[in-house]
């Protein structure tokens, strides 16, 4: 049977065990798949680090990737998502989405009989949390029992990370502006999961309140792709809401410090936080190749 990773929570049974393949993967290249195969890398939005590092991954594995963008196909004008789908799945081994729309990839999934990866969507980021977790892994050994606060706007990573917390039992401390917090169904899947590995989960206004003792300290953009518009609003609204030194004075004093990328330096963070010695973000940027090649092996596996 086919397994397609939507959300962190399809990782809900097993995120530790791909993050422990992924650490594997990451020390011993040596493993490949004994027959190549192909991934399509469907883009509706640009990025850097996903293209690159997927690229990478399926070399690495003994694999190809084919990079699609909307102007090579047909997706949704002219030719409908589960159409595509289904053609897709006759020319390739698995598929990579990433996409303005959650239901887009939701409605690939389910016309795809080859595994279906969110490469990002309007709603999660399942594979960069791999990455985000395994990198915390690395620097802490371990993932149970620490506190991760998170600053800024409740978006499509801050959906993930609540998810992927509670999965592995790390404390969750949110602080964002009213009306911006993570979708309401994620806080109630994230609190079910809670009830299993007891960690604890708050949403709250003062960034002091969440980063007090926190291990972790993660941020991203305060204006994301298709929200330019709302600039000079967002960055009002969210200015209290930097990562800089008289903020991280309230973390642990070894705490380590997260961030998607790209980063708006001067905004969500300073460059004093982001250059500074708690920073492990371009690791966290290197450890995409080895999480999604855990993802992706363990799908196809």
């Amino acid at each position: 049977m086919k397994r397609d990773i939507l959300s962190v929570y399809d990782m809900k049974d097993d995120l530790e065990d791909i993050i422990d393949l992924s650490v594997k993967l990451k020390k011993d290249r040596s493993i490949k798949f004994s027959e190549k195969k192909i991934l399509g890398m469907i883009f509706e939005k640009p990025s850097t680090r996903t293209r690159i590092s997927l690229e990478v991954a399926m070399k690495q594995l003994n694999g190809h990737a084919i990079y699609l963008s909307p102007k090579d196909m047909h997706l949704g004008d002219g030719e409908t998502i589960s159409d595509t789908a289904k053609v897709m799945s006759r020319l390739l081994d698995i598929i990579s989405y990433r996409s303005y729309s959650h239901d887009n990839v939701v409605e690939l999934a389910k016309n795809s009989s080859i595994p279906v990866l969110n490469a990002l969507d309007n709603k999660e980021h399942p594979m960069q949390i791999v990455a985000d977790f395994m990198t915390v892994y690395e620097k802490k050994h371990r993932l149970n029992g620490l506190k991760l606060a998170y600053i800024g706007d409740g978006n499509n990573v801050t959906n993930s990370l609540l998810l992927g917390a509670s999965i592995v039992g790390m404390d969750i401390s949110i602080a964002c502006p009213e009306n911006h917090e993570p979708d309401r169904d994620i806080i109630y899947k994230a609190r079910d999961l809670s009830l299993k590995t007891g960690n604890k989960i708050e949403i709250v206004r003062d960034p002091r309140t969440a980063i007090d003792s926190a291990d972790v300290v993660y941020t991203d953009v305060w204006v994301s792709m298709g929200e330019e518009s709302e600039r000079a609003e967002r960055e009002k609204l969210f200015k209290d809401y930097q990562i800089n030194s008289e903020l991280t004075d309230y973390a642990d004093k070894d705490y380590i410090f997260l961030h998607c990328l790209p980063a708006h330096r001067g905004l969500e963070v300073t460059d004093e936080i982001i250059d500074g010695i708690h920073s492990a973000v371009f690791d966290e940027a290197e450890n995409r190749i080895y999480s999604e090649k855990g993802v992706i092996y363990k799908v196809l596996s």
